[in-house]
C-alpha cells in the first residue's frame, strides 16, 4: 500500500499516529498532512528511482524529525514555532524590500535605460548599414543627372550640392570612427566632389569677371552671388586654397572698380564748384605765355583769398587786363548761412549729384554740397560692401574689417587726396565747418548701420578740415586786426559798419550749425569765436575812437552792438520757430513712447535763457 512512499514520510506519519490518541478526532492539520502524503504518494511512480533531490529532502526531514524527537519537544509546539519563524522571516523579507525600494526602482530604471540604449544602437547600426548601402547609387545618380549636367546657378544643382556636402560630412564622421565600410564609397564621392568644385570655381570667377564690363551696376551680380552663397561655403569647407583664390580675385576686381569710380566721380563733381575768380576768353589766354598765365592765375587766386576775409573791403580793384572799374563781390554766401544748413537736415541723405546731368543743366554748387555728395556716395557704397563681405564670405569682427580695408584702401586714399586739395583751396569758414558737421553725422550714421570699418577715415578727414578751419579763422582775425580805420572808404561814422555786420552773420551761422549736431558749442569752435570777438571789439574801439565827437563815439558803439543783437535776434527767432515745430512733431501720438521726448527741453526754458541776454526779446 505504501510502496514508493518515502521513508521519511512514513516515519513522520507513524510518529504522529503514536502521539495521537485513538479516541482523538482527526484535526484539520492531520487531514492536511495526510492529504499531502497521499498526493506525494500518487505523484511518485513505484518504478521511479529516488533522485538526489528526494534523498536530500528525506535527509533534511529525517534530521528535523530526529532533532525534534531528541529534544523531547511537542511536535505541535515545534510546528507552531516553525510557523512563527516563517512568518517572521517573511515579514523581515518584506520589510527589507520596502527599505530598498528606491534602489530597486533605480535598478529598474537603469535596466530600462540599458534596454533603450541597446535599441537605439541597433537602430543606428541599421541606419548606417542603409546609408552605406544606398550611397553608391546616390552618387551615381547625382553625378550623371545633376552635378555634371545642370548649370551651377540652377536650383536643382544647389539642392544636390547640399546633399553632396551632407554625404561628405557623414563620411568624414564615420572615417573618424574608423568605419571600414567608408572605403567602399570613398573614391566615388571624392571624384564627384572635385568635379563639383571645378564647376563652382569656374562659375564664381565668371560672375566676378562680369563686374568689369563697362556700364555695369556691380550690385546686380553681387545679388546673384548672395543668392548662391552656399557655393563659396562649399569651396571653403572642402578646399580653402580654392576658396582663397576666389576671394582674392573678388578683392582685386572690386577694389579696382571702386578706385576708378571714386576717382572719376570726385574729379567730375568738383568741376561743378562755384567760383568767383575772373575768367578770360580763349583768345586772350592764347596770347599769354606760360609764365604770364601762371602769374595771372596766382594773382587772381591771391585777390580772391583776400576778398573773402572778414576785414576785406567791399570794393575790389581790377587787375587791369580788361577793365579798370572796381567790382563789388557778393559775400552773402561767405559770411551768412542762408539755406546751407539744409545739408545737415533735409538734404543730408538727398540723392547724389550726377555730374553729367548737372553740366547739361548748367548747375553749379557750393563746396559743401559737392563734399556731401562725395561722402554720401562713399557711405552708401561702403555700407553695402561691408554687409556683402560679412554675408557672402562669412567673416566678422576684425577679419571683416581687414577684408574691407583691402578693398577700400585705395579708394579712401584717393578721396582723401582729392578732398585735401579742395580743402586747402577753400577760404569759406562756414563751408569748412559744415563739412566738419557732415563728417560727424556720417560717422554716426555708419555706427547706426553697424559699419565699424570707417572710423579712421572720418577722423583723418575731420582733422584735415579742422586744420584748414583753424588757418582760415586765423586769416579772418588777422584781417580784422590789420584794418586801418584811417584808410577805410567811406570813412567811419555813427552808422553800423559792414565788417560788424559780417561778424554778426558769420558768428550766427557757425552757432546754428553747431547747435544742429550738438547740444553745446564744442570747445574748439568756442575758442575761435572768443578770439574773433576780441579782435572785433578792438576794431570797434578803433572805429569809435576815430570820431571827433564823444557822443558820436558812443552812438557808433551802440549802433554796432544793436546790429549784432538784431542779427542774433533774427537767428534766435528762427531757432525758436524750428524748435517749436520740432516739439509739435514729437507731440504726435506716433512718438508717444519715444525716449527722445523725455530729453526734450521745454521751449519756455529756452525763452527764459534768451531773455537773460535781451529783456525785450
Amino acid at each position: 500500500m505504501f510502496q514508493g512512499v518515502p521513508m521519511s514520510v512514513l516515519q513522520s506519519a507513524a510518529i504522529r499516529a503514536e502521539l495521537t490518541s485513538p479516541d482523538d478526532e482527526p484535526t484539520n492539520e492531520d487531514e492536511d498532512y495526510a492529504e499531502s502524503a497521499a498526493i506525494r504518494a500518487e505523484l511518485t511512480s513505484p518504478d521511479d528511482e529516488p533522485t538526489n533531490e528526494d534523498e536530500d529532502y528525506a535527509e533534511v526531514d529525517d534530521k528535523i524529525v530526529r532533532d525534534a524527537l531528541e529534544s523531547g519537544m511537542d511536535l505541535r509546539e515545534y510546528s507552531a514555532k516553525l510557523d512563527d519563524q516563517l512568518k517572521t522571516a517573511h515579514r523581515l523579507a518584506v520589510q527589507d524590500c520596502i527599505e530598498q525600494a528606491d534602489k530597486l526602482a533605480e535598478l529598474h530604471l537603469e535596466l530600462t535605460a540599458c534596454d533603450d540604449a541597446f535599441a537605439r544602437l541597433e537602430e543606428m547600426l541599421t541606419g548606417f548599414q542603409s546609408e552605406l548601402g544606398t550611397i553608391s547609387s546616390d552618387m551615381k545618380r547625382l553625378s550623371v543627372l545633376v552635378i555634371l549636367d545642370r548649370e551651377v546657378g540652377e536650383r536643382e544643382f544647389l539642392e544636390q550640392l547640399h546633399e553632396l556636402q551632407h554625404k561628405l560630412q557623414f563620411l568624414k564622421a564615420q572615417e573618424f570612427k574608423e568605419a571600414k565600410a567608408v572605403a567602399d564609397v570613398q573614391d566615388v564621392i571624392e571624384n564627384l566632389k572635385y568635379k563639383a568644385m571645378a564647376k563652382v570655381r569656374e562659375w564664381l570667377l565668371m560672375k566676378i569677371s562680369s563686374f568689369k564690363k563697362p556700364l555695369t551696376n556691380y550690385q546686380i551680380p553681387q545679388g546673384a552671388l548672395l543668392k548662391n552663397r552656399f557655393l563659396y561655403e562649399f569651396l571653403l569647407a572642402n578646399d580653402r586654397q580654392v576658396a582663397r583664390e576666389v576671394r582674392d580675385e573678388y578683392v582685386d576686381t572690386i577694389s579696382k572698380i571702386f578706385f576708378t569710380y571714386f576717382k572719376t566721380y570726385a574729379s567730375r563733381l568738383f568741376r561743378l564748384q562755384l567760383s568767383d575768380a575772373a575768367t578770360k576768353d580763349d583768345q586772350g589766354m592764347n596770347r599769354w605765355s606760360k609764365e604770364e598765365w601762371i602769374d595771372e592765375m596766382w594773382q587772381l587766386s591771391d585777390a580772391a583769398t583776400k576778398d573773402d576775409l572778414l576785414g576785406a573791403e567791399d570794393a575790389v580793384k581790377a587787375t587791369g587786363f580788361f577793365s579798370s572799374k572796381p567790382q563789388v563781390r557778393n559775400r552773402a554766401t561767405v559770411f551768412s548761412l542762408g539755406t546751407r544748413e539744409s545739408l545737415l537736415s533735409f538734404d543730408f541723405l538727398a540723392p547724389l549729384i550726377v555730374p553729367h546731368a548737372a553740366q547739361q543743366a548748367n548747375e553749379r554748387f557750393q563746396f559743401e554740397s559737392l563734399f556731401r555728395s562725395v561722402q554720401y556716395a562713399l557711405v552708401d557704397h561702403s555700407s553695402h560692401e561691408f554687409l556683402f563681405l560679412s554675408d557672402f564670405f562669412m567673416v566678422g569682427g576684425q577679419a571683416a574689417i581687414e577684408l574691407f580695408s583691402q578693398i577700400m584702401m585705395r579708394s579712401i586714399t584717393c578721396l582723401l587726396k582729392s578732398c585735401e586739395e579742395r580743402i586747402l583751396a577753400n577760404y569759406d569758414a562756414i563751408s569748412l565747418y559744415l563739412c566738419i558737421c557732415l563728417c560727424t553725422k556720417y560717422s554716426e550714421l555708419m555706427v547706426e548701420r553697424g559699419i565699424p570699418a570707417m572710423d579712421g577715415y572720418w577722423d583723418t578727414l575731420t582733422r584735415m578740415l579742422w586744420h584748414r578751419f583753424d588757418a582760415v579763422m586765423q586769416l579772418h582775425n588777422e584781417s580784422v586786426r590789420a584794418v586801418d580805420v584811417k584808410k577805410i572808404v567811406p570813412p567811419p561814422d555813427t552808422r553800423p559798419h559792414y565788417i560788424i555786420r559780417r561778424y554778426a552773420e558769420f558768428t550766427c551761422a557757425l552757432l546754428v550749425c553747431s547747435q544742429m549736431i550738438r547740444k553745446q558749442v564744442e570747445p574748439k569752435l568756442q575758442r575761435h569765436l572768443s578770439r574773433q570777438q576780441s579782435e572785433v571789439e578792438q576794431l570797434l574801439n578803433r572805429l569809435s575812437a576815430s570820431l571827433p565827437n564823444p557822443s558820436d563815439r558812443l552812438v557808433c558803439i551802440i549802433n554796432n552792438y544793436d546790429l549784432i543783437l538784431n542779427i542774433l535776434e533774427a537767428a534766435f527767432t528762427q531757432l525758436v520757430q524750428y524748435y517749436h515745430r520740432f516739439s509739435k512733431v514729437l507731440s504726435h501720438e506716433v512718438f508717444a513712447e519715444n525716449a527722445a521726448r523725455k530729453e526734450l527741453v521745454n521751449i519756455h526754458h529756452i525763452m527764459v535763457e534768451l531773455k537773460k541776454y535781451k529783456p525785450v526779446y
